[in-house]
């Protein structure tokens, strides 16, 4: 579990069962406003297909993302202390079969909501992009001290946005947040495993 102390108030130790509970509840509730949103407004939303070309593409933007994210964590503290907090406080009390659900629970409500829906409403054009991205950073702000991995969200919602409209299909963004969440979640916790730092 995760030790409360006193450089870390902001956050306590949460369970399994509630961190399973806030990502089951928050993937549910995303989907309710984008199914919501979609039938109030004359929105016409990216199709989803699958090809082996487009899921080469998300893979591989997964892949990126990730490494670029390694890299950032290593040059910038703030976001490393940042990125530790959150990722200590959500990936400790979950076991490794938990980390399929953190993979497909945000990805699919996540981007049905901030690619699928919300850069459709705004337009697919820069402006568009933009909001999209920066209400997707927003929606991972959980404390004052979160700041730097609020920007580092919202630049992946940049990046995951413009490849949503590039291909023209929701499926490469989707496959690109799965296997961004999955992987680091595994990193994460062979990271903490290799160190001695019981999960």
């Amino acid at each position: 579990m995760v030790e409360h102390s006193p450089k870390n108030p902001e956050f306590e130790s949460l369970t399994r069962t509630q961190v399973l509970v806030a990502m089951g509840g928050t993937a549910t509730l995303l989907f309710i406003v984008a199914k919501l949103w979609l039938s109030l407004g004359n929105i016409s939303m990216l199709p989803v297909h699958f090809t082996p070309l487009d899921l080469f593409w998300g893979l591989t933007i997964g892949i990126v993302i990730t490494l670029a994210s390694s890299v950032i964590y290593r040059l910038w503290q703030a976001y490393s202390r940042s990125a530790d907090l959150y990722l200590k406080l959500v990936l400790t009390p979950l076991l490794w079969p938990d980390l399929v659900w953190l993979g497909l629970l945000p990805g699919l409500s996540e981007e049905l909501l901030f690619r699928g829906v919300i850069l459709a409403a705004f337009g697919f054009t820069p402006i568009g992009l933009v909001i999209s991205s920066v209400c997707f950073g927003v929606l991972h702000f959980s404390g004052s001290q979160q700041w730097p991995y609020v920007i580092w969200a919202t630049v992946v919602g940049l990046i995951l946005g413009y490849s949503a409209i590039i291909t023209g299909n929701l499926f490469v963004p989707i496959v690109a947040h799965i296997f961004t969440n999955l992987i680091s979640g595994c990193l994460w916790k062979l990271k903490y495993i290799g160190q001695g730092t019981e999960l």
